[in-house]
């Protein structure tokens, strides 16, 4: 097994001027205002974007998600979401909420027919992920079914009572309600390929596969040996699914019909969150053992190990109470980069190329989830308070290298690679080995 530990600095070895700051450019407050801090059921456990950056979600505590449009031209919240946030207008009816505001410029016509929800779920949202149904759909559309679900953009919640509910995102309005979990819903991932299955990620120890064209038939049970599940990801060429929970054991699947399981082993800790790079050839990992592992997914190689305190620290140190639990995990849509928030109070921005500290970093205390936006350099971190901050990243521009290896990679996986006809050194550089 083939990895490089990275041991950075924390910061003590460094200069406050040797490592870049990240900003805050928006923020969306908690429904009930940040008073509420520490009382349980307010926290920002889960937030996602649409995959055409439309829209934002975030499980804002209290039993509400709010969902707000996306300004993609601007990169930030619209002008009436960042007017609705600043706590201007009231949640009147608890659902649909229209801004108004003669004396501003007008916002453009996508912004308008983009209304703002706030959604009142009646139960704790641990979870929230989207949907989308834009490709052709699998099955006849004469044939009968209670719910047809032909809108373009869907939310899942997921609820404490294992519950998952679907939404409208252009109506608000609930389209099905599952109900085969029998506690915490920690993870919600629809597959990329717009064929509208889900999987979804529980602490009951499962991991459920939904057909939401067919009235949400669950269709096939998954199991880690976990007791607790934490996350679960489709890879984005569709072919597997990871999930991750308190067994100290990642396991991606081979989604085809014998769903044959690949166990990676290497944290000392429960890993709480996971994501595949976008040409699904890295899988990255976030674990209570102060580090984010990067690996090859189709061989279980760790690559890369990216440690949040320093010195490393031993294994039964990391395996415990160790104050910096790594919390949550995310790649940029160029696959170097990746994000990470940890109990520490930073948020961090790694470049693979040149892992051994962090490319930039951010205070923030109470950190829960990260989110790299997946159209542009923003990443959106929830925290206890049930509010989210934005940070703009500063534009990264891919080396051609790179982007002809996502190019290649996103149809070859790395067991293919070994058999190409080309010199080793650069069948090393397409497995990423390089890093």
């Amino acid at each position: 097994m083939r990895h490089t530990t990275s041991t950075p600095s924390s910061f003590k070895d460094c200069q406050p001027n040797e490592i870049e700051l990240v900003c805050a450019v928006d923020e969306l407050k908690p429904v009930n205002g940040a008073s509420s801090f520490h009382k349980p059921g307010l926290e920002t456990w889960s937030c996602a974007w649409s995959k055409d950056n439309s829209y934002f979600a975030w499980s804002c505590g209290d039993k509400f998600v709010r969902l707000v449009p996306w300004d993609k031209q601007n990169g930030r919240l619209s002008k009436r979401a960042r007017q609705y946030s600043s706590g201007s207008t009231s949640d009147a009816d608890n659902l649909e909420i229209f801004l108004e505001n003669e004396e501003e410029d007008p916002d453009t016509e996508q912004e308008k027919e983009r209304p703002i929800f706030l959604i009142d779920c009646k139960d704790y949202v641990w979870s929230v992920a989207f949907g989308s149904g834009d490709s052709v759909q699998r099955h006849d559309s004469q044939s009968w079914k209670r719910v047809k679900i032909n809108t373009s953009s869907i939310l899942a919640t997921g609820l404490q009572t294992g519950r998952i509910k679907l939404w409208d995102c252009m109506t608000g309005n609930l389209l099905l309600e599952l109900l085969d979990h029998k506690d915490v819903v920690r993870g919600i991932s629809f597959a990329p390929d717009g064929r509208l299955i889900m999987a979804s990620a529980a602490r009951d120890g499962t991991v459920k596969l939904w057909d939401l064209n067919d009235d949400g038939n669950m269709y096939q049970t998954l199991r880690t040996g976990a007791k607790w599940n934490n996350c679960c990801k489709w890879s984005h060429n569709c072919k597997y699914l990871a999930c991750v929970g308190s067994n100290k054991v990642a396991v991606i699947w081979n989604m085809d019909d014998t769903y044959k399981p690949l166990q990676l082993r290497g944290h000392y800790h429960d890993i709480l969150s996971c994501d595949f790079s976008p040409d699904s050839a890295l899988f990255a990992t976030a674990c209570y053992d102060t580090r984010v592992v990067v690996w090859d997914p189709y061989t279980g190689d760790m690559l890369i190990e990216l440690g949040h305190l320093y010195p490393p620290p031993r294994p039964i140190f990391a395996g415990g109470a160790n104050e910096h639990y790594v919390r949550g995990v995310s790649f940029s849509r160029d696959g170097l980069q990746l994000c990470s928030v940890a109990d520490d109070g930073y948020l961090r921005v790694w470049n693979l190329e040149h892992p051994s500290d962090p490319q930039y970093i951010a205070e923030h205390h109470n950190a829960l989830c990260c989110a790299f936006s997946p159209q542009d350099q923003r990443i959106s971190v929830g925290d206890r308070m049930g509010g989210v901050i934005f940070y703009a990243a500063p534009l990264y521009v891919p080396s051609l290298q790179q982007l002809c290896r996502m190019t290649i990679r996103k149809q070859v996986i790395s067991k293919e690679v070994d058999v190409l006809y080309l010199p080793v050194r650069l069948k090393e550089y397409l497995k990423y080995h390089d890093l």
